[in-house]
C-alpha cells in the first residue's frame, strides 16, 4: 500500500452559536482537510484546524507546510513503514504541528485500513463508548447559566466552562451556572491562560470555600509560566489541567518531571499527530497522571481520531471531544456518532470515514 498522492482542500462548517473563549471568538469550523490516496484506491483522512492563538497555524501556512515540505518526503512510500513515516513527518520542518498531526491522521487511518482494524483497536481497544463534556463559551452570567441549562436537558452530564478574562465575573458566572445546574453535574473550568498565578489561587480558593464543587481547573496560567502552573497547583486542593503548557513530548516531560501539573491534556493538533500523543499518554501513565482528550474546534476527522484514541487508553480519563456537536452541520459521513453525551466508536476499518461533502479542494502532491 503505497503512498501516490495527497490531495490538500477545506471545509467551512457554521456552528450552532458562536465559541467564544478568552482568546477568541469563532462562528465557523475551517479545516483544512487531507486525503491520501494509496496504489490499492485507499484513502486516508486527516484534518487541521487553523488555531492561530493556540499553535500558530493558520491555513495559508498549514497548506504550505504540507505541499512545498511534508507531503513530497512521502510519496512512493509503503504505509507498512509506520516508524518511517513519522520520522520524516517529524523532521520535516520544527513546529507546524497542525500540518504534522493532519498528515499524520491520515497516515494512521489508513495503517489501520491495512490491518483491518478500526483504528481505536490498532492503537489498543480498551473502550468504544466515551463519555465527553459541552463547552459553555465565555459570555454573561446569565446566559452561560442558560446555556448551561440547555446543555443539561441535551444529556449532558459534564460541563467545560470557559472563564479567564475577568476573575470577579470569572466567580459570578460560576455561582450563576452551579445555582442553574445544581450540584449533580460536573462543573469543569478552562481558564485559556487568562490568570496570573497569585489571582488563580486566590479565585481557586473562594471556589472552594463556596463548596462549588469544581472537578478541575485547565490550564489557569499562561502556557509558557510553568513554575506559576506549580505554584497554582501547589496551593489549592482542586486538580490543576495543564493544555496549552502540555504542548508536545517535551513540554509534557518537563511538565511530568516538575510535578507541576495534576492532569494533562492531550490534543493531537499540539501534539503532532497519534504517534507523538501516543509517548505523552505512555509518559504520563508511567507518572500515574490521568489525561483528557482534547481537541480544537474542528470537523468529525480529527474528533473522530482523537476519540479512536480515547478509547484505546486506559490513562485517558476525561474526554472533551465536544467539537462536531457545536456544528450546524455534518459534511463528514462516517467516523464517531453522538448518543447525548457519549461518543460511540464505529467498527469499520480506520477512520471509518468513506467521504466529504462540500470539500473544495485546493491542491496535491504527487
Amino acid at each position: 500500500m503505497k503512498i501516490i498522492k495527497i490531495q490538500i482542500g477545506k471545509v467551512k462548517i457554521p456552528l450552532k452559536k458562536p465559541f467564544i473563549t478568552a482568546l477568541r471568538r469563532v462562528d465557523f469550523a475551517e479545516d483544512i482537510i487531507i486525503k491520501i490516496i494509496t496504489d490499492t484506491g485507499n484513502i486516508g483522512f486527516g484534518n487541521a484546524p487553523p488555531t492561530a492563538v493556540i499553535t500558530g497555524d493558520s491555513q495559508a501556512s498549514v497548506v504550505s507546510a504540507i505541499h512545498d515540505i511534508i507531503a513530497p518526503k512521502l510519496i512512493g512510500l509503503d504505509i507498512c513503514e509506520l516508524e518511517t513515516i513519522c520520522n520524516q513527518i517529524d523532521k520535516a520542518m520544527l513546529h507546524n504541528s497542525s500540518a504534522k498531526a493532519a498528515i499524520d491522521i491520515a497516515i494512521y487511518d489508513l495503517f489501520a485500513q491495512m490491518c483491518n482494524l478500526p483504528l481505536y483497536k490498532l492503537l489498543g481497544g480498551y473502550r468504544t463508548d466515551i463519555k465527553s463534556d459541552l463547552t459553555i463559551s465565555l459570555r454573561e452570567p446569565e446566559i452561560m447559566a442558560q446555556d448551561a441549562l440547555e446543555a443539561v436537558s441535551n444529556g449532558y452530564t459534564d460541563l467545560k466552562i470557559k472563564v479567564g478574562n475577568d476573575s470577579t465575573l470569572d466567580f459570578k458566572r460560576i455561582i450563576a451556572i452551579r445555582n442553574a445546574v445544581g450540584n449533580e453535574i460536573n462543573i469543569r473550568l478552562d481558564a485559556n491562560q487568562g490568570w496570573k498565578s497569585k489571582e488563580a489561587v486566590r479565585l481557586i480558593r473562594q471556589f472552594e470555600d463556596k463548596n462549588l464543587n469544581i472537578e478541575l481547573i485547565e490550564q489557569p496560567v499562561i502556557a509558557h509560566d510553568t513554575v506559576g502552573l506549580k505554584f497554582v497547583t501547589d496551593n489549592v486542593d482542586t486538580p490543576i489541567m495543564a493544555d496549552e503548557s502540555a504542548f508536545g513530548t517535551y513540554e509534557v516531560f518537563e511538565l511530568l518531571a516538575k510535578r507541576a501539573c495534576d492532569l494533562i491534556n492531550i490534543k493531537l493538533m499540539k501534539a503532532g499527530g497519534i504517534h507523538n500523543a501516543l509517548k505523552i499518554a505512555d509518559m504520563a501513565k508511567i507518572c500515574g497522571v490521568e489525561c483528557m482528550m482534547g481537541c480544537m474546534l474542528e470537523s468529525k476527522v480529527g474528533i473522530t481520531a482523537s476519540a479512536s484514541l480515547a478509547g484505546s487508553k486506559s490513562i485517558i480519563t476525561k474526554a472533551d471531544l465536544d467539537a462536531a456537536d457545536l456544528l450546524a452541520t455534518d459534511p463528514i459521513v462516517g467516523g464517531i456518532s453522538y448518543k447525548q453525551n457519549h461518543i460511540i466508536l464505529n467498527e469499520n476499518n480506520g477512520l471509518g470515514i468513506t467521504n466529504i461533502k462540500d470539500w473544495e479542494f485546493i491542491t496535491e502532491i504527487k
